[in-house]
């Protein structure tokens, strides 16, 4: 439990964080990214320093069905402390993909109710829950009574700005042993529009004693320190900000430096090579190709649109490696400075 007047002082990021019996190692959480966060993803920015990462959304009715695509999600290798985000409208469901988590190997059960997009919410799962919260909390009881390990929530202010509910859901959540609430500062129904309301976020960190996250627009260090001050919580979470750069949550958290140009371009390099390797060579090559555009957008930015085409639609991998390196390692340098920051 964290004593309420903890969120008095500003955490220090690179310092421990405390989830029931587990210990994270700096307070900076790579957030759950469908189609990013996949376990290449996830084994860069761990290397890199991130205090902790989460899986992709994993739909918890199709791994109890076996489902190969929620099997991959659910990988490790190695990671650890290793969480789990599933995603799901049923409680029963929900309670027996989070044994199956356990089971294989999951540290950390992290029940999804923040996800704004259409195909999620319009299954009354992600943050459709917030507009039935008896509905949302049995889904978590069952969640928190089918394991033993932590169970965490995160979560976005409400569904609109007429049902601002999640100081409610957070401290019945809290009640019902959740150990870890995450909140995203803005409405599902802003889906990223706008800006993340980081003070809206302190309305949470009043009525729960268990640790905060705060999540929305985090992309600087000082991004970081005035989120977690404005909103009390004791930890923050990093999502858009981390893409085209794995290393990102690392060097919010103080463990590592950002690369220089070189070490950039053999980060894209060796991504590049884990996709294809974890994906086989075809699908590899197409998930791969969001990543590289990230890349290029950052750390290429002289590039002409027509090369960049050319990288990005090519079938053969050398090719598209060979391009890709020589465009950022010519381009990183003028972002650098930026990107440290």
């Amino acid at each position: 439990m964290c004593p309420k007047d903890n969120h008095l002082q500003i955490p220090d990021l690179s310092s421990p964080l405390r989830v029931g019996r587990l210990s994270f190692r700096n307070r900076v959480v790579l957030a759950p990214m469908s189609g990013v966060t996949d376990l290449p993803f996830r084994q860069l920015a761990w290397r890199f320093g991130a205090g902790l990462v989460v899986t992709e959304m994993v739909a918890s009715r199709e791994l109890v069905g076996n489902a190969s695509e929620s099997w991959a999600r659910l990988k490790s290798s190695g990671i650890d402390p290793h969480m789990v985000q599933l995603a799901g409208r049923e409680a029963y469901w929900m309670a027996e993909a989070a044994r199956i988590a356990a089971d294989n190997g999951a540290d950390v059960i992290d029940i999804n109710m923040g996800c704004p997009a259409k195909k999620v919410t319009g299954g009354y799962s992600g943050s459709a829950l917030m507009r039935d919260p008896d509905h949302a909390l049995s889904l978590i009881e069952a969640t928190v009574k089918a394991v033993d390990v932590p169970v965490t929530l995160k979560m976005r202010l409400g569904w609109d700005e007429n049902s601002i509910n999640a100081p409610l859901i957070a401290k019945r959540a809290e009640e019902a042993g959740v150990q870890m609430i995450t909140i995203h500062g803005r409405t599902r129904m802003q889906f990223y529009n706008g800006t993340a309301d980081w003070d809206a976020i302190r309305a949470v960190r009043d009525v729960i004693s268990v640790p905060l996250v705060a999540n929305g627009d985090v992309g600087t260090k000082a991004d970081a320190n005035a989120i977690l001050k404005r909103s009390g919580a004791d930890a923050v979470m990093i999502g858009r900000s981390s893409q085209g750069r794995p290393w990102h949550a690392g060097v919010l958290a103080g463990a590592v430096t950002h690369p220089d140009s070189a070490a950039i371009a053999d980060i894209v390099a060796e991504h590049y090579n884990m996709m294809l390797e974890f994906y086989g060579a075809d699908i590899g090559l197409r998930h791969a190709r969001k990543h590289l555009g990230w890349y290029l957008d950052r750390f290429a930015p002289q590039l002409e649109p027509q090369e960049k085409a050319a990288i990005m639609t090519s079938t053969e991998p050398s090719t598209v490696m060979s391009r890709a390196v020589a465009a950022i390692a010519a381009g990183s340098g003028r972002q650098e400075e930026k990107d440290a920051a």
